[in-house]
């Protein structure tokens, strides 16, 4: 049976009839259609809502309206992104994309669909800081390969849609106190029953594709509220709670450590075999002083076998990325660090590029 759009629900039924109205004008790529009166700003909202619980209305990114004086009714006008041909062979275009993209893992568990959504995110989009139009829709990241996090969010959407898996469109605030210019947008789904936070934007602007043993990040796969608003502003639409962390990656995966013992005996695997080390500190707070300690430990275990340590660190998240160079490093010698920043401002700037170090 299928579910009720989420923000549909949380809809008056003045402002559902408005909404019902608008998606069969859109998908009847009508001119104008008449719409029950809303006030100017709940009008937004509605428009906005119905986007996202139907990402995969692509081609209505604006609207104008008209009205008479003393009618019940506003005269809507959708504004399409491109003429209607063209509209109908994109979205023929994207239904086909979808399916064909789904298909391997229809029967999958809630988690490998989850996780196959966002490595497909991680391996094919990369962030588009030209902002093209239809970055912001689907046909930006499944069919150009391209998007911003509206756009990203919105592909995630459509693909656990088509795959039974539920999700929802997840948007905050700006916040220019902060330097944060724009809303952002990612996603919440029920995995096995429960709710968690998905960022696939954020974990893709940690990845550095082409670089030797990169692997995808899960810095933001399947948080819990508190451990996402560390770095990501109140939401300003209605969401359900997600209080659980049982299926955070790096916990599941063994990569959570607590001890800086821990710490070094895997960088020392690490230093041993040249691989990439990914781990998630959950031993207190990641201050300067603990982070100080972790790094003595890596370096001393990269010294052992005539390597030097690099080390990432996203510190809201706790989670730190290293790796070795085949060069001399004694044991207690300083490391330099590069601050990860997972947010779409450093994608944009420093795509492909080391970032800036700083001792510790």
């Amino acid at each position: 049976m299928k579910m009720e759009p989420y923000y549909y629900g949380q809809m008056n039924r003045e402002e559902q009839a408005a909404y019902r109205v608008m998606c069969q004008g859109f998908e009847e790529l009508k001119e104008e259609f008449l719409i029950p009166r809303l006030e100017g700003r709940t009008l937004g909202e509605v428009f906005l809502k119905l986007r996202l619980d139907h990402p995969e209305i692509f081609w209505v990114p604006g609207y104008r309206c008209q009205s008479y004086r003393d009618s019940p009714n506003l005269i809507f006008q959708p504004e399409y992104l491109f003429e209607k041909g063209r509209v109908r062979e994109q979205k023929k275009a994207m239904e086909a994309r979808v399916r064909k993209l789904t298909a391997p893992v229809m029967k999958a568990t809630d988690l490998e669909k989850e996780k196959y959504v966002h490595d497909f995110i991680c391996a094919n989009v990369r962030y588009d800081k030209l902002k093209k139009s239809y970055s912001h829709e689907i046909i930006g990241p499944l069919g150009q390969g391209v998007g911003v996090c509206e756009g990203i969010a919105k592909a995630v959407k459509v693909l656990c849609d088509a795959l039974g898996l539920w999700c929802i469109i997840a948007i905050c605030g700006n916040n220019p106190e902060k330097g944060i210019k724009y809303r952002h947008t990612w996603n919440i789904l029920r995995v096995d029953g429960t709710y968690f936070h998905m960022d696939a934007t954020f974990d893709n602007t940690l990845g550095r594709k082409g670089l030797p043993g990169q692997e995808f990040r899960y810095d933001y796969f399947n948080l819990g509220d508190e451990q996402i608003f560390r770095d990501h502003e109140p939401l300003i639409a209605p969401a359900p709670p997600c209080k659980e962390k049982g299926h955070f990656y790096y916990k599941e995966k063994k990569l959570s450590f607590t001890k800086p013992e821990e710490v070094y005996n895997r960088a020392r695997q690490a230093a041993k075999k040249g691989r990439v080390l990914t781990f998630h500190w959950r031993g207190g707070f990641l201050t300067r002083e603990v982070m100080r300690e972790l790094l003595e430990q890596m370096v001393r275990a990269g010294a052992e076998y005539n390597r030097s340590a690099m080390v990432g660190v996203n510190w809201p998240q706790a989670v730190i990325r290293l790796s070795y160079e085949e060069q001399r490093a004694e044991a207690g010698q300083a490391a330099r660090i590069i601050r990860e920043q997972a947010n779409e401002g450093e994608m944009e700037e420093e795509q492909g590029q080391e970032r800036e170090g700083e001792e510790i």
